[in-house]
This record gives C-alpha cells, sequence and structure tokens, in this order.
C-alpha cells in the first residue's frame, strides 16, 4: 500500500513538473512572439508584455527587464528616423543653395564667353563682379558646412582660455560698423556699468563666431532706421550677452525651428536664399554656446523685433585678477 502511495505520489508530482513546464514554456514563446512582432515593426510602438511584473518571478522580471529595453529601442529608433528625415530635407535644402550659385556663375561665365567681342569693358566687369559674388557665396554655405560638421563632431572641447568680454564685444560692433552704416541701422553696445570688467572662461574665436553670427542676422533683418544693440551683464552666476534688433521679428510657430540646422532659412524672420547663409548660421551659433554648457535663447514677435541671448561661463575675481588676455592680439594672431 505504502509502494502505491509512493509511486502515486511520484507521479502526481511529475504531472505537476511537467504542467509547470508547459505554462512556463507557454508563457516563453508569447514572450518571443511579442518581441519578433515588436522586431517586425522595425522597433516602433510600445512594447508591452503580459507577463512583464517587476516584483513576480525571473520570468516576470525579466519581461519588465525587456519592456524597458524596448522602450529604449523604440525612442532610439523614433531619433534614428527623424534625424535621417531631417538630414535628408538638409541635403536637399543644401544641394539647392549650392546649385544656385554655381548655376548662376556658370550662366555668366558663358555669356562672358559667348559675347566677349560685343561687350564694352563696364559690361564685361560687371558679369565678372556677378559671378564673383556667387563665388563667394558658394564659399560661405561650404565654409558654413564644413564648421557645422566640425563642432558637431563627438569628443569636441572648447580650447578655453580667460578674456574679458567687454573688448571681443566692441571688436565685433566695429567689424559690423561699416555694414551697419551703409544699411542705415544704428549699432550701439551697452555694457552693464556695475559690471565693467566682465571676464569669461571659453574660447575666444568662437564666441566672436557666435556673436558675429548674430550680429550680422540682426542686420540683416532690421529695416533702415532700426537699431541692433548688443549687451553684456551678470546673470545667475554667469555672463548673459544679448543680440537685440527692431527688425521684422518672427512668428510664434516658426521660434522653435530657429536654431535648427534642418529648417529653412525663411524661417528665420523672412530671410531669402539670396543671403547667401544656407540657414547654417544661427545652427552654427548654437552648437557652440551647448560646446561652453550655455543655449541661446530667443524672444521675438512679427513686427515688434527680436531678442537673443547666450550665457558663458564666468571667471571668478581672484582668477581674474592673476593675469590679462588682450583680446585685440590674439583675434589677430
Amino acid at each position: 500500500m505504502s509502494l502505491l502511495v509512493a509511486i502515486g505520489g511520484l507521479a502526481f508530482a511529475l504531472a505537476a513538473v511537467l504542467i509547470a513546464l508547459w505554462l512556463q514554456a507557454r508563457r516563453l514563446r508569447r514572450l518571443s512572439a511579442a518581441l519578433d512582432a515588436f522586431e517586425r515593426g522595425g522597433h516602433a510602438g510600445t512594447l508591452l508584455l503580459a507577463e512583464a511584473d517587476a516584483q513576480g518571478d525571473e520570468t516576470s522580471r525579466l519581461a519588465a527587464q525587456i519592456e524597458r529595453m524596448g522602450e529604449c529601442l523604440s525612442s532610439q529608433s523614433a531619433a534614428l528616423s527623424d534625424g535621417m528625415r531631417r538630414r535628408s530635407g538638409l541635403l536637399a535644402n543644401v544641394s539647392h543653395d549650392l546649385r544656385t550659385p554655381l548655376a548662376a556663375m556658370q550662366g555668366y561665365l558663358e555669356l562672358l564667353l559667348l559675347r566677349q567681342d560685343k561687350l564694352d569693358g563696364a559690361e564685361a566687369r560687371n558679369y565678372l563682379q556677378t559671378a564673383i559674388r556667387q563665388s563667394e557665396r558658394l564659399g560661405r554655405l561650404v565654409a558654413d558646412l564644413f564648421e557645422l560638421t566640425r563642432l558637431e563632431g563627438e569628443g569636441l572641447k572648447p580650447e578655453a582660455e580667460d578674456f574679458a568680454l567687454a573688448e571681443l564685444v566692441h571688436d565685433v560692433a566695429h567689424r559690423f560698423a561699416l555694414d551697419a552704416g551703409r544699411r542705415g541701422v544704428r549699432l550701439e553696445v551697452r555694457l552693464d556699468p556695475a559690471s565693467p570688467a566682465l571676464r569669461v572662461r571659453a574660447e575666444i574665436g568662437l564666441v566672436e563666431r557666435l556673436l558675429a553670427s548674430l550680429v550680422e542676422n540682426a542686420l540683416r533683418h532690421t529695416p533702415a532706421g532700426g537699431l541692433v544693440t548688443i549687451e553684456a551683464a551678470r546673470a545667475a552666476g554667469r555672463c548673459e550677452v544679448t543680440v537685440s534688433d527692431t527688425g521684422e521679428g518672427i512668428a510664434a510657430a516658426d521660434l522653435p525651428g530657429v536654431f535648427d540646422q534642418y529648417d529653412r532659412v525663411e524661417r528665420v524672420g523672412g530671410a531669402s536664399r539670396s543671403s547667401g547663409h544656407g540657414g547654417l548660421g544661427l545652427a552654427i551659433a548654437r552648437r557652440i554656446a551647448e560646446l561652453h554648457d550655455g543655449r541661446l535663447r530667443i524672444e521675438s514677435a512679427p513686427g515688434q523685433g527680436t531678442r537673443v541671448a547666450f550665457d558663458l561661463p564666468m571667471v571668478q575675481p581672484d582668477v581674474a585678477a592673476a593675469g590679462a588676455c588682450d583680446v585685440s592680439r590674439r583675434l589677430a594672431a
């Protein structure tokens, strides 16, 4: 009798094990099927697993971990798809911008060759000057593309040094004074009187490029009789530089994409493609600010002008007193 009981108990235990294994195999098959469907869908959407339970058994905890991994994959896949789409848009836009000056150069040079016996000196010179302007425009586009590519490279670190920001601001203002005069726009520098010796730690060349891009953009969108202002002051332990204009402003719907290298340049205050900047100048400016642990901020409204600000790390007073940097000499070098 005891033998029969033992055999019955063993059979019951074996049946229980087989049922448990069958149930576990079914759960794993459902998990595998869900993963296969997620993979076939290109890791898009949300991966939901019925077995997922962070507090459950090993299979449930494994499913919960797979769900979290699926969220990461889905997010990365979406970001990659969006990046590919936006880069395709950038390639199409830049290709158009590059073809425009190339076609213009070719057209004027062909006219010059075809009509060289019939053109007087002034007309031939006009054709050549136009071709040169288009060549310069093409050069700016190519330079911007190379610079943006370099700035977006992994591991890039600014070659930071201490310098007086006021000197750099005045240098940039002097650089654009002639252009502002030709446009009939006043260009003013306003420094915080309470902080006359603002010193920052950054790469001078990059900060100059950032500030020049903002000033150039402000001048380009400010009509004759308008005002462009460069300001610098302390703000929350950093130094804030602001470029303001009294131009046409930017619609609220366009503000989020102003600094995006993939957006068309027409979105920036109504600039036209003839400006020759390809919409990359502000994207370069944003990247430079990010490299200095700062960011670009913009405020604008149609008909009310635009205000763009960025911040830089300040040098502590005791460090600043240890030495000075001649910005003008370094920029000239």
